[in-house]
């Protein structure tokens, strides 16, 4: 079956292209020892814009995307953010993005592999018809089952389902290693049972709270301390200014603090983000994608004694002292995507959430009559919105709602 989409393929000067391409449907696992299905078919209807698409853009310009093809393909069809309709089942869906052969595919291990759509593997949602293993086209909540037509609202806040899902997959790995981390200190100081102490010490976790970044990430990592962590305090810390967008929706919105490190060096980002949280941080958060992270956390000694480093950012290496990082008791975390129960957790959330104000639309048929530019010189250039998406189908879109 032939369908049009944007589609990466490795090529200097034109890495991603709109156009007609033939659609494959080889079986796909969600699980180890599960069934491998074939895919049915999916009508997507809105789409989000990740920076994993534009990474993986630049990767077709230098020609290293090969890896990331269906077998036997030399393209890859973009897109893992958004919502799709399935005819077959007359309603709206989300694609649960990670699969394959393995018990948890955040987790693999060596013997196992997986798939992504839209990122490795399997074509993703950036077309006008696709298909995906059944199981892994997640419900909206019941309330939703009978529509027939998505609100604009709801479709921009389930557009971070997928960002939304790794936020709650990260506090929950903060948890379980802030626990583990520090439930002997809390036990010797309290001089309380074992259950008492693994308490105090998810909750002492998120005593001073940095995240380093101003994404969609930080954001939702954020909400997601402060929705379970009422009384942690919380700092962002970010370029933009204290009145931007984005800042003020960190403060209204999350109850959480800003810090503009705009026009600082190093040094003075550090002092003023010890001073606004009143000590060292309990847990660094670096979701800013520079090497500026790891140097504020441990050069300059912002990340305190028995304190959690969150590397969430893909690209910058981090690099610290072993004599005191190992006197500290740190830790360093690094773990990314989530698992089926995460991503609907997410769906439950984000329905009742105000992340919509977040989101700006571009035309699509603009966009598809020269994606590149559009990546480069409106999605991802200086000044763009938080998270931009596009209406792909607007016969099942209710742009009044």
């Amino acid at each position: 079956m032939k369908t049009y989409a944007t589609y990466f393929r490795n090529d200097e000067k034109e890495p991603l292209r709109y156009g007609e391409i033939n659609l494959i449907n080889p079986p796909r696992q969600r699980l180890r020892n599960e069934e491998k299905k074939t895919g049915i078919e999916a009508v997507p209807v809105f789409c989000g814009f990740c920076g994993t698409d534009y990474e993986l853009m630049k990767m077709g310009r230098e020609k290293k995307l090969t890896p990331k093809f269906p077998d036997g393909e030399k393209r890859l069809i973009n897109g893992h953010e958004g919502v799709v309709w399935v005819p077959s089942e007359n309603r709206f869906a989300i694609v649960l993005i990670r699969g394959g052969d393995s018990c948890d595919p955040t987790r693999f291990t060596e013997d196992e592999t997986y798939f992504e759509y839209g990122c490795d593997g399997a074509d993703g949602i950036f077309c006008d018809k696709g298909f995906f293993n059944p199981d892994m086209l997640l419900h909206l909540p019941g309330k939703y089952d009978k529509l027939k037509k998505l609100p604009l609202s709801l479709a921009k806040k389930l557009v971070f389902s997928d960002p939304y899902a790794c936020a709650v997959f990260q506090y929950e790995r903060m948890c379980d290693i802030g626990e583990a981390q520090n439930f002997r200190v809390e036990l010797s100081k309290r001089k309380c049972d074992e259950k008492t102490a693994r308490k105090y010490a998810v909750k002492r976790t998120f005593d001073r709270t940095v995240i380093f970044g101003l994404g969609t990430t930080g954001l939702f990592i954020g909400d997601q301390i402060r929705s379970n962590q009422k009384d942690a305090k919380i700092l962002f810390v970010g370029r933009s200014e204290e009145n931007s967008k984005k800042a003020l929706f960190v403060k209204n919105e999350l109850g959480c603090d800003y810090l503009s490190s705009g026009g600082m060096n190093e040094e003075e980002t550090a002092a003023a983000i010890t001073e606004r949280i009143g000590g060292t941080a309990s847990v660094f958060v670096g979701t800013s994608g520079t090497d500026v992270e790891h140097r504020i956390a441990f050069e300059q000694k912002v990340l305190g004694c028995n304190g959690i480093y969150n590397s969430f950012s893909l690209g910058p290496k981090v690099t610290f002292d072993t004599m005191p990082f190992g006197f500290k008791n740190q830790v360093i975390l690094a773990s990314i995507n989530f698992t089926q129960k995460h991503m609907e957790t997410a769906i439950e959330l984000l329905c009742k959430s105000k992340f919509d104000r977040l989101v700006e639309l571009i035309d699509k048929d603009e966009f598809i009559n020269n994606p590149i530019d559009f990546y480069e010189n409106k999605i991802y250039s200086k000044g763009a919105p938080l998270k931009t998406a596009v209406i792909w189908n607007d016969k099942y879109i209710d742009s009044e709602a």
